[in-house]
């Protein structure tokens, strides 16, 4: 595919910055990361120079590694790369010395809820998965805008049995988020983590412990991937730009890459 009909992983704005990269003079890099980061550099002496600014400019924005999706004026991406992007995986043993935590390697907090089916779990119950983990609302403009993209994703990969997705509704019932969904065709299932109202910003731990919904997400949407080992994989406030660009990243750290 030539350099101006290619697509980076990207969401809207992502893609226009793209589009202002294909008229900026050589030398030129754009670079991207998973969960919608990315930046670009042009006019510059070099090749070299220009792949390490936008580099370091993208990683500045990027929780996960930053990599190359266009040099001058070829595209270099790397489908391989950009699959193990969140590598290397913890081992059992550094599984078992993570403190809790929500960055990337910290063992998140053990949330518990109900399931859509109304069975009581806890995000421990699914050490061996990989999880999606993602807090949203139906009053929230920017979830409703992006729950489409990541309904598309929970279609492609939520019956594999090394999946489990948890939407976990923020100050307000889950019953309400259920009806906002089924309205408008959403086959999802919506997790019940207790909140009741708007003035309830509270998640129960499985130890009894209470936890703020503004100490696990300071904007909504935000999300989570946690590791087999229920480490924090991936961690994104806001909108995510393009859900489907993580499948590749799911299903490496689900399959033999993650072993």
């Amino acid at each position: 595919m030539g350099l101006a009909r290619a697509a980076p992983p990207l969401d809207e704005k992502g893609r226009a910055g793209y589009a202002e990269y294909l008229q900026a003079p050589l030398h030129r890099a754009f670079a991207v990361a998973p969960g919608g980061a990315w930046a670009w550099r042009g006019d510059m002496p070099s090749a070299d120079m220009a792949l390490q600014a936008a580099g370091e400019d993208c990683q500045a924005h990027a929780s996960r590694r930053c990599l190359t999706y266009a040099l001058d004026d070829r595209v270099v991406f790397d489908a391989r790369a950009w699959a193990g992007a969140w590598r290397p995986y913890a081992t059992p043993t550094q599984a078992g010395r993570a403190s809790e935590g929500l960055k990337p390697g910290q063992r998140f907090p053990d949330i518990a809820y109900r399931d859509a089916a109304g069975k009581p779990r806890k995000l421990s119950d699914d050490r061996g998965r990989v999880v999606i983990l993602h807090f949203w609302g139906s009053w929230c403009p920017p979830c409703q805008a992006e729950m489409p993209d990541l309904r598309k994703l929970h279609g492609q990969l939520g019956a594999a049995a090394h999946f489990r997705f948890v939407f976990l509704p923020v100050r307000e019932p889950a019953a309400r988020s259920r009806e906002w969904a089924k309205a408008r065709g959403l086959a999802i299932p919506i997790a019940d983590g207790g909140p009741a109202a708007a003035k309830d910003g509270a998640f129960l731990l499985a130890d009894g412990r209470k936890i703020g919904d503004r100490d696990v997400a300071r904007v909504f949407p935000t999300s989570y991937v946690l590791d087999r080992h229920g480490l924090v994989l991936f961690a994104h406030q806001g909108p995510v730009g393009d859900w489907a660009a993580l499948a590749p990243l799911l299903r490496d750290a689900a399959g033999e890459g993650a072993r």
